[in-house]
């Protein structure tokens, strides 16, 4: 019998984890993540905010590193506009596997902005999943 195409998610390091969530990083290794996206043929966006003191400079480096587009409005409303309608209107999507690495615990970016941060990501998991489309997003604290 032939082999499938695609390997099945039981086949990546990602067997076990819910279609849509965000969670921390934790045993996940990026490389790990990004070879399980590229199997599965979904897409992996990834941003390193390591060198990000505030908001502006995370959404900077967010817009940078996932290459949103230009008209991106550097606001938490913006990041999640363009984290799903105009992906979705672009035709079907495969799936999603985001890495959000290092992310500030600066005077500048506290605890709140965090969590507001992180609660964009859920609820573009949660657009995700109404539409049965696989969003996964991880992430580490500086």
């Amino acid at each position: 019998m032939d082999k499938p195409l695609r390997p099945d998610i039981n086949e990546t390091p990602l067997k076990g984890v819910r279609s849509n969530i965000v969670q921390s990083i934790r045993a996940f290794r990026v490389q790990d993540l990004q070879d399980s996206a590229r199997s599965l043929g979904q897409h992996f966006l990834y941003a390193n905010l390591a060198n990000a003191q505030s908001k502006q400079d995370v959404l900077d480096l967010i817009a940078q590193q996932f290459m949103l587009p230009t008209h991106f409005g550097k606001n938490f409303d913006a990041l999640y506009d363009c984290m799903t309608d105009p992906v979705h209107k672009s035709g079907p999507q495969p799936g999603f596997i985001v890495v959000l690495e290092q992310i500030p615990a600066t005077a500048k970016f506290d605890k709140e902005a965090r969590e507001q941060l992180l609660d964009i990501f859920r609820d573009t998991a949660d657009y995700w999943a109404d539409r049965k489309i696989p969003f996964r997003c991880f992430y580490s604290f500086l």
